[in-house]
């Protein structure tokens, strides 16, 4: 007794200290919570805490997240890759919520502990962390998660020679949860944010960093490496963002899902502008604006940069007088610098000139600053980099908008301020910006009105210039020299501020930056003569960009005057002009999702020019284009590159033999290929091109859904180790038509279609010996549960009746065709037992192709019967070519016109022994292609058919072009057609108009 009180009592204990904790860990989570709500529910237009709060949940736009994409480095301009994005079918991605970032996407089977978000700077990945932790603090979202803390690295950096332990860095960041053990956190669910790894001066040594406890002391970067891969808080989860330059410092097994900002899409960009301008109709002329200038409207894929043109255009399109309203980048970029340098208060007009807040030496000083910065390759200042460019940090308040400074007031002793250009790409302007001034004051055209820093400017080449053209003559050398494209939009930007409308607009800052009578000609002239060969695409087109910058649009214009008039596949074209046709396809208004090689020039050396084009689209449509070996090269260099959108590829009817597969298979295997579909059809291929498309396929099975190699002699050894591919890959659609196979290689089939997982849908195996004895493996096959086919063509594949044994009542199958097979009468043998089938109502089959198959007037009307006993399974069935006679006509006529048939399509060509006098097809949806199924039968020389009545059946102006063309090319009998309750115009009506002894109804 005394030993079960005791026991309970025990027990009791043990719930109270239960509760206890419980009641602890709640009142540490709701001051966090508390903590975090009162950080993250406004954002700072401008500098932080100077500037205009605003609530986030005001102006949130929830931005474009996909799943996917790799964890490497990629090297290219971050603005040339917003570039290049296409206007992709957003349909056919997977698109991830915020707040649903560690969630499972459709199709996933594993654990997500570790997720690396990666964009561009500015496309809003902190934003979105912000409003994460928004939405938990408030209740709103992850309602299951105890815990979050978000640890940006531009704070970590500033403690990165301090050691803790893993509770201290946590109570140092939160002092909201000092007394809370680290131990605690075991049982609870609790999310790590660790913002900007890009702006990381941590080593992050993953290899040599060793293994640490809860307990242990140690510098933060080995506390972030041991959390990350787990050694600390193994339950936790951790969510890492960082631009794709740098998104390779972390390991790839230490992520378990990579996923992407792609920033505001076009629908997003718009409800930008609509939340952030108050008065609609002026944000609807702001986005009427931004759309006509294709630069600016890309950039607008950029949340920072959206902020920036409303800033600018709310204000000059609100104003009374007439502005000249900015078009490219460095036009906005300097209204956005007039904006935030003169006061707030006043308003900017031509001829008007306001006192700046910032004086011409600190404009200078801080363009100093971007300009060293970007050198060097940073984003984000200290204030020893700012006192190396003569800035007062002191002062640094009155750089309202152009820096945002970051005040963390609980670092106690690590009271630091933290600075960063609004975006990157206006640090380029403002270095731009200063390698210009510094040559205009170097040039003695404004003497020593303005003082320069005394340290060495480190200007290197670009000022040393006796003339502008010297000055960006050097600066395009410089660019073009650069290994990853780094100088690019800086070059942009020293180009456009040459243009006298930077002159003017400078006035209201009372600086001279140039003599608005100098020419741009020779710069012109320069660039032009730089589109040369050897140049990279890349470097290419933003040459082109640097020519709009300088308002000069001549080969755009030539390009885009041979594409009208269709003259550019004769002409030869210059290298400039080449370059210009890569611009102007990737900067088309229509897009990119389908490129098509055929409009241009049928050869390698196109595809080898139009490359980038080609990298930039969702489907490629390369066939018959005399492509070779070279021009798989290429395409496998396409597939290899990060990123890549490319997930459709047609190459049929090219001769790439053995040795062009083995090349684009090596682009095929690459982790950075996402193909989805790969059409080869007559391309030569042998045995050997698909051991190396197995082998491809083997080492990335993720992607490929779609694989056509149909009219390939590659034979039953090669087909076999396709098939083997079936249940590790996720081929739905397999196009294996005339490819030599045989019987022997069917039972093979089998065994890989019943196996699972096999995902595959569609089979094509048309025009193939198989036999009776190779068809006679499907029936079984479509009665096993694990077979997931619902497309099986046969076409052509000398079977009989007897292999038609199909039982469709328990398969999946929609659509079958056994055309062209010698199945005669259709109650006999196998065939019989698929009438029955298709007359049970638990067949699902869709489509059915008996086309050519020697069908008589009896198994015309067997099939008659199946449509009238199942009448809402079969949509299309296809028995033209067969001798249905009179009476198989007239029972199908019959029943069509019953208003329980499902039929929507017939395609039922009236041959030698129909003798019918009138035939009404009226009120189905037989469209144009019935219709011309229908002349092969009205063109036969026995035809008896007096009246035709085709009225509501879905038909246009090309039913009218086809029944003219056969009626007008021999003797006919037909004397009445009604084509009444159709979309025909004039013009079709007047096909038939010239066809005498017939009666017209329309």
């Amino acid at each position: 007794m005394t030993s079960h009180l005791a026991i309970k009592t025990a027990h009791l204990r043990k719930l109270r200290h239960s509760m206890k904790q419980k009641v602890k860990i709640s009142a540490y989570q709701q001051k966090l919570k508390s903590s975090l709500q009162s950080r993250s529910q406004c954002v700072f237009e401008g500098i932080a805490k100077q500037g205009n709060p605003t609530l986030l949940n005001k102006i949130y736009t929830e931005l474009y997240i996909t799943e996917g994409g790799s964890g490497e480095v990629n090297n290219e301009h971050e603005v040339r890759q917003i570039e290049t994005v296409p206007r992709r079918l957003e349909t056919q991605e997977t698109q991830i919520k915020c707040n649903d970032i560690f969630k499972s996407v459709p199709g996933q089977d594993k654990t997500i502990r570790n997720v690396l978000i990666k964009g561009i700077a500015g496309i809003g990945k902190t934003v979105s962390v912000q409003k994460f932790i928004l939405d938990w603090a408030e209740g709103k979202a992850n309602r299951d998660v105890h815990f979050i803390f978000p640890l940006p690295f531009r704070e970590l950096n500033l403690i990165s020679k301090t050691q803790y332990t893993l509770e201290q860095l946590l109570h140092f960041f939160f002092k909201e949860i000092i007394g809370l053990k680290l131990s605690n956190l075991e049982n609870y669910n609790v999310i790590f944010i660790l913002d900007g790894l890009d702006e990381c001066r941590l080593p992050l040594d993953f290899g040599n960093n060793g293994r640490c406890t809860q307990t242990s002391v140690a510098l933060v970067d080995k506390l972030l490496t041991n959390l990350i891969q787990g050694n600390l808080l193994p339950s936790a989860l951790i969510w890492i963002t960082s631009r794709p330059a740098a998104a390779n410092q972390i390991p790839s097994e230490f992520v378990d899902q990579v996923t992407e900002v792609r920033g505001f899409n076009d629908h997003q960009k718009n409800e930008y502008f609509m939340k952030k301008i108050n008065d609609q109709s002026l944000a609807i002329r702001i986005i009427t604006h931004m759309k006509s200038s294709r630069s600016l409207y890309i950039m607008c894929h950029i949340p920072v940069f959206c902020w920036i043109s409303a800033s600018v255009l709310e204000r000059m399109l609100s104003e009374a007088e007439s502005h000249q309203i900015p078009k490219s980048l460095t036009e906005m970029y300097t209204h956005f610098l007039i904006f935030q340098t003169l006061h707030m208060n006043d308003k900017y007009r031509e001829g008007h000139h306001s006192e700046p807040c910032l004086s011409r030496q600190n404009i200078l000083s801080l363009g100093k600053l971007a300009f060293h910065q970007l050198r060097k390759g940073h984003v984000i200042f200290y204030e020893e980099d700012l006192q190396e460019c003569g800035i007062d940090v002191k002062d640094a308040s009155l750089y309202s908008g152009l820096c945002t400074q970051i005040f963390r007031e609980e670092f106690g002793l690590y009271q630091r301020k933290v600075f960063c250009s609004v975006h990157l790409s206006f640090q380029e302007y403002l270095a731009a910006l200063f390698v210009h001034l510094y040559w205009f004051i170097t040039q003695n055209l404004m003497g020593d009105e303005i003082q320069m820093p005394s340290e060495n400017t480190d200007v290197g080449e670009l000022c040393v210039s006796s003339t502008l053209f010297d000055l960006h003559k050097s600066a395009i050398k410089q660019a073009l020299e650069s290994r990853n494209g780094h100088f690019d939009l800086f070059l942009r930007f020293l180009l456009g501020l040459s243009q006298g409308r930077s002159e003017t607009l400078f006035c209201h800052l009372s600086i001279q930056i140039g003599n608005s009578t100098h020419s741009n000609a020779d710069t012109v002239r320069f660039i032009k003569e730089k589109l040369g060969p050897g140049l990279s695409p890349e470097r290419s087109i933003n040459l082109f960009h640097c020519l709009n910058e300088l308002n000069d649009h001549s080969l755009v214009k030539e390009i885009q005057t041979y594409l009208q008039s269709g003259r550019l596949s004769s002409e030869e074209l210059s290298h400039a002009q080449w370059s210009a046709l890569v611009f102007v396809s990737l900067t088309s208004d229509e897009g990119l999702e389908i490129f098509d090689l055929r409009k241009f020039f049928k050869s390698d050396a196109c595809l080898l020019k139009l490359q980038p084009v080609i990298k930039a689209s969702r489907t490629a449509i390369l066939s018959d284009c005399n492509l070779t070996k070279t021009g798989c090269l290429a395409l496998a260099v396409i597939l290899e590159s990060n990123p890549n959108v490319l997930r459709e590829l047609d190459l049929s009817f090219n001769d790439l033999q053995d040795k062009g597969v083995k090349y684009l298979c090596s682009g095929l295997q690459n982790p950075c290929c996402k193909l989805e579909k790969l059409k080869l059809e007559f391309c030569g291929l042998r045995r050997n091109s698909c051991s190396d498309l197995v082998s491809a396929i083997k080492s990335n099975p993720s992607h490929l859904t779609e694989l056509d190699l149909s009219h390939n002699e590659i034979g039953n050894e090669a087909v076999t180790k396709i098939l083997g591919l079936l249940p590790g890959c996720r081929l739905e659609t397999l196009g294996l038509q005339k490819c030599g196979v045989t019987k022997e290689a069917c039972a093979f089939l089998e065994s890989a279609l019943s196996s699972k997982p096999c995902h595959l849908k569609r089979l094509d195996m048309s025009h193939n010996k198989l036999w009776d004895l190779g068809v006679k493996v499907f029936p079984g096959l479509l009665a096993n549960p694990n077979s997931n086919l619902e497309e099986l063509r046969l076409e052509e594949c000398n079977m009989t009746s007897e292999s038609c044994e199909f039982s469709l009542e328990e398969s999946r199958l929609r659509a079958l065709d056994l055309s062209y097979n010698n199945l005669q009468d259709i109650g006999r043998g196998g065939m019989k037992k698929l009438v029955k089938s298709l007359k049970n109502p638990l067949c699902k089959l869709e489509k059915l192709r008996l086309s050519h198959c020697s069908l008589n007037e009896k198994g015309i009307s067997s099939l008659a019967s199946v449509i009238r006993s199942n009448p809402f399974s079969l949509k299309e069935l296809d028995l033209s070519l067969n001798r249905p006679g009179s009476s198989g006509i007239g029972q199908l006529c019959s029943v069509l016109r019953e208003k329980s048939c499902a039929l929507e399509k017939l395609c039922s060509a009236l041959c030698d022994s129909v003798r019918l006098n009138e035939l009404n097809l009226s009120n189905n949806q037989l469209t144009d292609e019935g219709v011309w199924r229908l002349c092969q039968g009205l063109h036969d020389a026995n035809c008896a058919l007096k009246i035709l009545k085709l009225s509501n059946c879905l038909l246009t102006d090309q039913s009218c072009e086809y029944l003219a063309l056969v009626l007008s090319s021999g003797p006919f009998t037909l004397n009445e057609l009604d084509l009444s309750g159709n979309s025909i115009s004039q013009e079709g009506e007047q096909f038939l108009s010239s066809i005498s002894n017939i009666s017209l109804s329309f």
